[in-house]
């Protein structure tokens, strides 16, 4: 796995600092892209149509939109990291798109009430404190009969294998209390209804880590917190990560998180 250095796009400043995203698992990319996949068919974009992505960071579903929509619609990315949003316009650039992108956050979207006729917003919510904020932004910008899908992790289903139970539950509670919004996957569903949406079609894939891997940069990150925070020692966690690194040796690992991704529409 490579280190992963938390995204402004994805952080609500208002909340603790977060250390993990699905993006440690680096290794579960099929994972992700099988979950992207559904997501751009469950919007199922047509010429002329408008599309939003929240939280669009470099623009890889934004181009997706821009190549949908064509000429005719409207593909716009938001995004609060200038960073991320310079290097999505140059992007843009090279690629010859229609993609645009603006700055913005989840809980302030730059465009008036019933402006697009779909909404993609990918592991934004597990990072944010007022996740109901949110989800009534999409609701504001949706045009009726638009819809949206909304993915995000629940760090409650973690697997980690092997190890001791007791080390292994300690570490994913370690990693649960350092998320500001860590059951946002299962909670998606709600929000959404809350804000109006109607909730069509729950989908869901396991991120599976290579198996080749052992601890991997997300579990030996978090199993040191837990050595800070005093909750497991020294040497359970040396124990833990010779453990995965062995079960890896000899195939028998497992390390995973399940994303849900929910499609939604917003009432006529």
């Amino acid at each position: 796995m490579t280190d992963y250095t938390p995204r402004p796009d994805r952080f609500d400043q208002a909340g603790q600092d977060q250390l993990i995203d699905a993006h440690d698992l680096e290794v579960t990319q099929p994972g992700m892209r099988r979950l992207r996949a559904w997501s751009h068919a469950a919007l199922a974009l047509q010429p002329g149509e408008s599309a939003l992505d929240i939280g669009s960071g470099t623009g890889s579903e934004v181009f997706v939109f821009a190549d949908a929509v064509g000429p005719t619609g409207t593909a716009v990315g938001v995004e609060p990291d200038l960073n991320l949003l310079t290097s999505a316009q140059r992007r843009a650039g090279e690629r010859e798109s229609t993609a645009t992108f603006a700055t913005g956050d989840a809980y302030g979207l730059p465009f008036g009430n019933e402006s697009f006729d779909a909404v993609l917003c990918e592991r934004v919510f597990q990072h944010l404190t007022a996740p109901a904020r949110a989800a009534a932004e999409i609701a504001r910008v949706l045009r009726p009969g638009g819809r949206a899908v909304v993915v995000d992790s629940d760090w409650a289903t973690s697997i980690v294998h092997p190890g001791d139970p007791q080390v292994v539950g300690a570490v994913i509670d370690t990693l649960i209390s350092s998320t500001t919004n860590p059951l946002s996957g299962r909670r998606l569903a709600g929000l959404l209804s809350g804000a109006g949406l109607v909730v069509d079609e729950i989908g869901s894939h396991a991120l599976v880590q290579d198996r080749s891997v052992g601890a991997g940069a997300l579990v030996s990150r978090i199993a040191g917190l837990a050595v800070l925070r005093g909750v497991i020692t020294e040497a359970e966690h040396a124990r833990l990560l010779a453990d995965l690194q062995a079960g890896a040796d000899r195939g028998d690992v497992h390390v995973s998180v399940t994303m849900f991704g929910v499609l939604v529409h917003k009432p006529s």
